[in-house]
Protein backbone atom coordinates (compact mmCIF):
# COMPACT_ATOMS: atom_id res chain seq x y z
CA UNK A 1 0.00 0.00 0.00
CA UNK A 2 1.25 3.49 -0.82
CA UNK A 3 2.38 5.71 2.06
CA UNK A 4 -0.45 8.20 1.59
CA UNK A 5 -3.03 5.40 1.35
CA UNK A 6 -1.80 3.89 4.63
CA UNK A 7 -1.92 7.31 6.29
CA UNK A 8 -5.42 7.86 4.94
CA UNK A 9 -6.47 4.45 6.30
CA UNK A 10 -5.09 5.35 9.74
CA UNK A 11 -6.90 8.69 9.61
CA UNK A 12 -10.21 7.03 8.63
CA UNK A 13 -9.86 4.53 11.47
CA UNK A 14 -9.17 7.31 13.97
CA UNK A 15 -12.05 9.51 12.78
CA UNK A 16 -14.72 6.84 12.31
CA UNK A 17 -13.73 4.07 14.76
CA UNK A 18 -11.43 5.20 17.58
CA UNK A 19 -13.33 8.33 18.54
CA UNK A 20 -16.81 6.84 18.07
CA UNK A 21 -19.00 7.47 21.11
CA UNK A 22 -22.54 8.48 22.01
CA UNK A 23 -21.95 12.06 20.87
CA UNK A 24 -20.81 10.90 17.44
CA UNK A 25 -23.92 8.71 17.24
CA UNK A 26 -26.08 11.73 18.17
CA UNK A 27 -24.34 13.75 15.47
CA UNK A 28 -25.11 11.11 12.85
CA UNK A 29 -28.76 10.84 13.96
CA UNK A 30 -29.05 14.63 13.87
CA UNK A 31 -27.51 14.82 10.41
CA UNK A 32 -29.89 12.09 9.17
CA UNK A 33 -32.90 14.05 10.49
CA UNK A 34 -31.59 17.22 8.92
CA UNK A 35 -31.10 15.43 5.59
CA UNK A 36 -34.66 14.05 5.72
CA UNK A 37 -36.03 17.56 5.29
CA UNK A 38 -34.61 17.64 1.77
CA UNK A 39 -35.96 14.17 1.00
CA UNK A 40 -39.44 15.18 2.23
CA UNK A 41 -39.33 18.40 0.20
CA UNK A 42 -38.16 16.60 -2.94
CA UNK A 43 -40.82 13.88 -2.70
CA UNK A 44 -43.60 16.42 -2.07
CA UNK A 45 -42.44 18.46 -5.07
CA UNK A 46 -42.28 15.40 -7.31
CA UNK A 47 -45.80 14.42 -6.28
CA UNK A 48 -47.16 17.93 -6.92
CA UNK A 49 -45.08 18.40 -10.11
CA UNK A 50 -44.01 21.80 -8.73
CA UNK A 51 -41.75 23.08 -5.98
CA UNK A 52 -43.48 22.53 -2.63
CA UNK A 53 -42.35 23.22 0.93
CA UNK A 54 -44.29 20.80 3.19
CA UNK A 55 -44.69 21.49 6.92
CA UNK A 56 -42.66 18.33 7.61
CA UNK A 57 -39.65 20.15 6.12
CA UNK A 58 -39.77 22.64 8.99
CA UNK A 59 -40.30 19.95 11.64
CA UNK A 60 -37.31 17.95 10.37
CA UNK A 61 -35.33 21.21 10.21
CA UNK A 62 -36.19 22.02 13.82
CA UNK A 63 -35.53 18.49 15.12
CA UNK A 64 -32.29 17.99 13.21
CA UNK A 65 -31.13 21.54 13.89
CA UNK A 66 -31.79 21.16 17.63
CA UNK A 67 -29.79 17.93 17.82
CA UNK A 68 -26.97 19.44 15.74
CA UNK A 69 -27.00 22.51 18.00
CA UNK A 70 -26.62 20.28 21.08
CA UNK A 71 -23.84 18.37 19.33
CA UNK A 72 -22.08 21.63 18.38
CA UNK A 73 -22.29 22.89 21.97
CA UNK A 74 -20.77 19.65 23.26
CA UNK A 75 -17.99 19.91 20.65
CA UNK A 76 -17.53 23.61 21.53
CA UNK A 77 -17.55 24.66 17.87
CA UNK A 78 -18.46 28.38 17.70
CA UNK A 79 -19.08 28.41 13.94
CA UNK A 80 -21.41 25.41 14.14
CA UNK A 81 -23.16 26.81 17.25
CA UNK A 82 -23.82 30.17 15.58
CA UNK A 83 -25.01 28.59 12.33
CA UNK A 84 -27.39 26.11 13.93
CA UNK A 85 -28.60 28.65 16.52
CA UNK A 86 -29.69 31.11 13.84
CA UNK A 87 -31.30 28.31 11.84
CA UNK A 88 -33.37 27.23 14.85
CA UNK A 89 -34.90 30.70 15.08
CA UNK A 90 -35.82 30.61 11.39
CA UNK A 91 -37.34 27.11 11.58
CA UNK A 92 -39.38 27.97 14.68
CA UNK A 93 -40.60 31.22 13.11
CA UNK A 94 -41.74 29.43 9.96
CA UNK A 95 -43.71 26.93 12.04
CA UNK A 96 -45.30 29.82 13.95
CA UNK A 97 -46.30 31.50 10.67
CA UNK A 98 -47.79 28.24 9.38
CA UNK A 99 -49.75 27.75 12.60
CA UNK A 100 -51.06 31.33 12.32
CA UNK A 101 -52.21 30.71 8.74
CA UNK A 102 -54.05 27.56 9.73
CA UNK A 103 -55.87 29.32 12.59
CA UNK A 104 -57.06 32.10 10.27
Amino acid sequence: MNGWMAEFGVWLHHVFVEQFDGWILLGFVAQAMFTMRFVVQWLASEKAKRSVMPVAFWFFSLAGGTLLFIYAIQRQDPVFIAGQGLGLLIYARNLMLIRGERKA
